[in-house]
């Protein structure tokens, strides 16, 4: 992975978890904390889109819904979990 290849996935990470973090209330984890949400997000979302058949298309801004749209359902799990 090139240099720019990686600062495009921090870029993208680090807006989808600054959105999920909007979307849930409290779900802000500073700047660190928002581009591993973001990341991670885009895992979960990379398995459960194709899992129901949905895709949003290519390019950066479907990168971001996608990953925003992961990083939601994280935050979410997170917190059922934190209330358990």
């Amino acid at each position: 992975m090139t240099l720019e290849g990686i600062l495009i996935f921090l870029l993208v990470g680090g807006v989808a978890g600054w959105l999920a973090g909007l979307v849930v209330r409290g779900g802000g984890f500073g700047l660190v904390g928002n581009i591993l949400v973001g990341i991670i997000g885009a895992f979960v979302a990379g398995f459960l889109f194709p899992a129901v058949g949905i895709s949003l298309g290519a390019g950066i801004v479907a990168s971001i819904l996608h990953a925003t749209i992961g990083a939601v359902v994280l935050l979410l799990i997170v917190r059922v979990l934190k209330r358990a």
